[in-house]
């Protein structure tokens, strides 16, 4: 069934309207599984409505032969994955789930994505098009069900990552890919200093790499560092990809299986990395430069994406040296998961913006969202 015609959304855009009118904000809610993003008091007004999407679920289209579906907001993930797999497709980036319930419109409005991220791109990167609901109540289309689609601005992937503040997102149509022939994850004892140092050399390789991991495993006895690199293409590239990195550096082939569930908690954050250390410690993401050294911090480090992305545990007082890091990096510190105690208000989760930039991003919501109701705070 089209959105359009759908019976769960004249509810929504009655709400929409309401809460325009008299300025109450509101909160959009999928399946909720992301709701530590917004744990922090100042983040939306403790007045927010919420405006449930899981009503408006369902899968509109679906063509193997295209590489295409549409969906809309609120059909589970789970459910999608699960019809691509049954075609022998799949959702490349991988976006992590964080639990059962995760939403299709959550994880657009998200942008988040897995550990294939930096080999196959980003969640943006597959959004076709996309129909939203506005601040006005107004049901507006963009972008389409092909790839080459010229019509307008491409306000699609705009909306990814942009974690509801603009618009409720309604429809979404996402390109999808063939699952790849073969796949092996191959492991090494490395430092961090030397382990970025290999990937990068095999970065510049014709080798298959989808996907790699280093982390500090104090779990182990004794603790060890590990550098994890899944690969994934054609049979034969795979084979003699694992022939060449084993010979360029000592280490093992896991087991398909075994490895599979660790990459899928790799994505979730359900690895014990992913545990807070303390109740004052925040879940900082660091994204910076894939060649970026080893960077000098006093705290253990999670390093995904071929070093493109680092994750750690930090007090929340640590923003300002987090930030100067990532930016000597060539990138920016993200408040990912506040500590369990709570997060002080007045403390920005994100690097604030800043100039043209700042302006473009005020702009926008004034365009999309003019009265300010939608997830009020949740980019600050």
């Amino acid at each position: 069934m089209q959105a359009a015609t759908h019976p769960a959304l004249a509810p929504l855009v009655e709400s929409v309207l309401s809460a325009s009118v008299s300025r109450t904000p509101l909160r959009v809610r999928g399946g909720d599984t992301k709701a530590f993003h917004s744990a922090a008091t100042h983040d939306l007004a403790a007045s927010a409505a919420v405006l449930d999407t899981r009503d408006l679920s369902g899968v509109v289209a679906y063509e193997p032969t295209e590489l295409v579906i549409t969906a809309l907001a609120g059909t589970p993930l789970a459910e999608i994955e699960a019809l691509l797999a049954q075609h022998g497709q799949c959702l490349p980036f991988e976006p992590p789930h964080f639990g059962p319930g995760a939403t299709v419109g959550g994880m657009v409005a998200a942008g988040l994505s897995g550990p294939a991220r930096a080999s196959v791109g980003a969640v943006r990167d597959y959004v076709l098009g996309v129909q939203v609901l506005n601040g006005r109540g107004e049901l507006l289309t963009y972008g389409g069900q092909v790839m080459k689609n010229v019509a307008g601005y491409d306000v699609s992937r705009l909306l990814a990552g942009s974690w509801g503040t603009l618009c409720l997102i309604v429809e979404v149509s996402l390109k999808v890919l063939p699952v790849a022939p073969a796949e092996a994850t191959l492991v090494f004892e490395l430092p961090q200093a030397p382990a970025l140092a290999q990937l990068q050399r095999w970065g510049g390789l014709p080798l298959p790499m989808n996907a790699s991991c280093w982390v500090h495993d104090d779990t182990a006895s004794p603790p060890k560092d590990l550098l994890f690199v899944r690969l994934r293409g054609a049979v034969a590239a795979v084979e003699s990809a694992c022939a060449r990195m084993l010979n360029d550096v000592p280490g093992q082939r896991m087991d398909n299986t075994q490895a599979g569930t660790d990459w899928a908690d790799c994505r979730d954050q359900r690895l014990p990395f992913f545990t807070a250390p303390a109740p004052d410690a925040a879940l900082w993401r660091l994204s910076v430069a894939p060649s970026a050294p080893a960077l000098e911090l006093p705290w253990s480090q999670f390093i995904e994406w071929h070093g493109g992305q680092r994750w750690l545990w930090a007090p929340v007082d640590a923003a300002e040296r987090l930030r100067a890091a990532a930016a000597r990096a060539g990138g920016h510190a993200t408040l990912f998961r506040p500590p369990i105690n709570g997060l002080p208000a007045g403390v920005p989760r994100r690097t604030p913006t800043t100039g043209p930039l700042a302006q473009i991003e005020q702009r926008l919501r004034e365009a999309f969202d003019p009265a300010g109701i939608f997830n009020a705070g949740k980019l600050a």
